[in-house]
């Protein structure tokens, strides 16, 4: 619906006019009281985890085996199924280990990639390597008998004899292994790299060719599947329950490391299963969302779900970042879809001065939004004083304020009919994705983070600047027909359209080359030397990426989201 109204008391001076209100036409949980009580359905009994444990050192002995010519490929092969099954994290140390023996080998000086016939080869080792921070060069790795300015025909006879095919007949084309691993690798393509750019575009153009002419069933699901969401930019542990399935019907399958990919994939379901259940409690029996705010999108099984995407492995402390991102939803609707110009001056006066005492001067609605927020950061101050980093809770009250700050100042803009220049727009809706205030919140979620870290994240570096521009960019995209429909802040589309006096399509284009860009930046970000916990940052963009391709999934979950949720937290891995 376009618009809602609130009747108020009748004044002695007579009636007050209803309130028109912005409120938007959410649908409700799709969950119920599904989560809200935790069964194990799979049991943990000795002999699984036992199983498990001897698995788990099977895969070790694997990694940590001696490597050499002979057993090169092989040790490549397992490095990538161990990440794409999604159990990497048991082995971080030992593929860091292997990794730098296979760069000392396959490369030479200036991080080029020594010669290779076999582009499948070539292709998985130039993405493993980047993946882990080594800066190989892209234009010595796929160009190496033509010169940069070649035109692209060039680049694909360049692919055709890198393989060492006989004859152009025995084509490239052919090839749907080396073409996906091309393809899988140019995902990770920085600022400048012409030549990862053509090859992106090339084996994207094969592999659509390949689906309709060329594949088997099992082929063309995997090809389909790699062309809608791409590797790098998928959620591991989402897409380890794909690869999963792909990886089974393979006849030369590694039987232990699928089977241990399973059992880890259940055990670590149900520690997942009983964080939901505490934080669903949380959200329907303390706060009473659904009857205490219906403006707002009820939604906490999907914030789960988000922060697992961010971090699954078990040593986080999700509910952290899970309650942070539930209450930045519940504000993002209190001044987008219901809050009115005054009310929402005073709750974000209530907001900078943190003081409970505040509640008084605030509409009943608001009172149980701030109380919940005060009361979210008192559970979050006992877990840091427990660590002693109570010094933290001053850049996550910071990051808190600064988002209310900047959905006020958008609030204005409406008030006021404002189109802002798109500079001031990334700045302010930028801050009210709400991404600043989630990644911050995000490091406090893990033991080992440090001060340093909080201060450089709150210095908002390229990587969370691009991470931030992913978020806002492809939200208004999907989401402005929607938002449009009633009072509610200009998008990112119509300011560029005014800035730049250009078409509403021609608009979409060029901000989805900022996405893009945004992409390079992260990509680039990943290869420089650091210290900070880095892929929680690509992590949410990913989230993005896979969540606002083609509409709002959050705001509207009924689909791909409530299939995502199923497959993580619903369906079992048949052992």
């Amino acid at each position: 619906m376009a618009s809602g109204s609130l009747s108020l008391p009748t004044s002695a001076n007579g009636a007050k006019p209803p309130i028109t209100r912005p409120t938007a036409d959410f649908h409700p949980s799709l969950w119920g009281d599904r989560f809200l009580s935790y069964v194990p359905t799979f049991a943990e009994s000795d002999s699984h985890i036992q199983q498990a444990k001897l698995l788990k050192e099977d895969v070790r002995k694997t990694l940590v085996s001696p490597i050499d010519h002979n057993n090169f490929s092989f040790k490549l092969n397992f490095i990538d199924l161990v990440q794409r099954l999604g159990v990497s994290y048991h082995f971080e140390h030992e593929i860091g280990t292997l990794l730098c023996q296979i760069y000392d080998i396959s490369t030479k000086d200036n991080n080029i990639i020594a010669h290779s016939d076999h582009l499948y080869q070539t292709a998985l080792l130039f993405r493993l390597l980047r993946q882990h921070g080594y800066r190989i060069s892209s234009n010595n790795t796929f160009c190496k008998y033509v010169h940069m300015d070649y035109q692209r025909s060039q680049l694909i006879n360049y692919l055709y004899l890198s393989h060492n095919y006989k004859t152009k007949s025995e084509s490239l084309a052919d090839d749907i292994q080396g073409i996906l691993s091309l393809y899988e690798a140019a995902g990770l393509r920085c600022h400048g790299e012409d030549m990862l750019e053509e090859a992106h575009k090339f084996s994207f153009e094969q592999l659509t060719k390949f689906i309709t002419t060329k594949l088997s069933c099992s082929h063309a699901a995997r090809v389909q599947h790699s062309l809608k969401q791409s590797l790098h930019r998928g959620l591991p542990r989402l897409e380890a329950t794909y690869y999963m399935s792909f990886y089974e019907e393979d006849p030369s399958h590694d039987e232990k490391l699928l089977t241990f990919a399973k059992l880890d994939f259940n055990m670590l379901q149900e520690l997942h299963l009983k964080e939901v259940s505490s934080l669903t409690k949380w959200w329907t029996k303390d706060l009473n969302v659904s009857t205490n705010l219906p403006f707002t999108r009820d939604r906490i099984i999907e914030c789960c779900f988000w922060i697992l995407g961010v971090y699954f492995e078990p040593q986080y402390y999700r509910w952290i970042t899970t309650k942070a991102i539930a209450l930045a939803s519940i504000i993002d609707d209190l001044y987008d879809a219901y809050g009115t110009i005054e009310e929402l001056e005073l709750f974000t006066s209530a907001i900078e001065r943190w003081d409970i005492c505040c509640l008084v001067d605030l509409p009943k609605y608001m009172q149980l939004c701030y109380k919940a927020i005060l009361d979210a950061y008192e559970e979050i101050e006992k877990e840091m004083r427990k660590q002693g980093k109570i010094y933290f809770m001053k850049y996550a009250k910071k990051e808190m304020k600064r988002l209310v700050q900047a959905h006020m100042a958008e609030a204005r803009w409406c008030h006021t009919n404002h189109i802002p220049t798109m500079e001031e727009y990334i700045e302010v809706r930028g801050m009210s994705t709400g991404y600043p205030f989630l990644i911050t919140l995000s490091f406090l979620g893990m033991e080992d983070t440090t001060e340093e870290v909080l201060i450089w994240a709150t210095n908002e570096p390229i990587i969370i600047a691009a991470s931030i521009a992913i978020c806002r960019i492809m939200d208004d995209i999907v989401g402005n027909e929607f938002e449009q429909q009633r009072e509610h802040v200009v998008s990112s589309i119509c300011c560029y359209m005014k800035q730049h006096k250009v078409s509403k399509k021609c608009a979409i284009e060029e901000l989805q080359k900022l996405v893009e860009n945004a992409w390079k930046d992260i990509n680039d970000a990943c290869l420089a030397p650091t210290q900070v916990p880095i892929m929680r940052v690509v992590n949410f963009a990913r989230v993005i990426d896979m969540h606002y391709k083609d509409k709002d999934n959050y705001t509207n979950a009924e689909g791909i989201m409530k299939d995502h949720i199923q497959s993580l937290l619903v369906k079992k891995m048949f052992v």
